[in-house]
């Protein structure tokens, strides 16, 4: 029985680890947000249809500005339209926190007033009819 209703919001919480930085400026690729895009499509489709689906496509995927290691992220992802077989959804990457480090304070970080915006798609994930 399909219980996917329009509206459904699955939210994560991720650190970025130092590992993962690939570039200048500790930098972290674009590929590590649409990876998290995954894992909370993942959970909606459990949420919805008992399934963890398929991701099918992506669509008008905006990097809009740097994620980098020692980040905290914010993950989200809204069901914003049901078939029978597909779930389209919106996500969102935010920036919640960001390191600061300094060689005086090396696990500085500071929570952020306003989070940023990183990253934004919509995708189509199908799940089993």
């Amino acid at each position: 029985m399909v219980t996917a209703t329009v509206g459904t919001r699955v939210v994560h919480r991720r650190y970025v680890p130092y590992s993962h930085a690939h570039y200048a400026g500790n930098l972290v690729d674009g590929a590590y947000s649409l990876g998290l895009f995954g894992d909370v499509a993942t959970e909606m489709c459990i949420v919805t249809d008992g399934d963890e689906g398929l991701f099918a496509s992506y669509a008008d995927v905006q990097f809009r500005a740097p994620v980098r290691a020692g980040d905290v992220l914010e993950i989200t992802c809204e069901l914003i339209r049901v078939g029978t077989r597909s779930r389209v959804m919106d996500f969102a990457v935010h920036v919640v926190a960001r390191g600061a480090a300094t060689d005086a304070a090396p696990g500085a970080a500071t929570l952020l007033e306003e989070p940023i915006l990183a990253t934004s798609a919509t995708g189509t994930v199908v799940v089993p009819g």
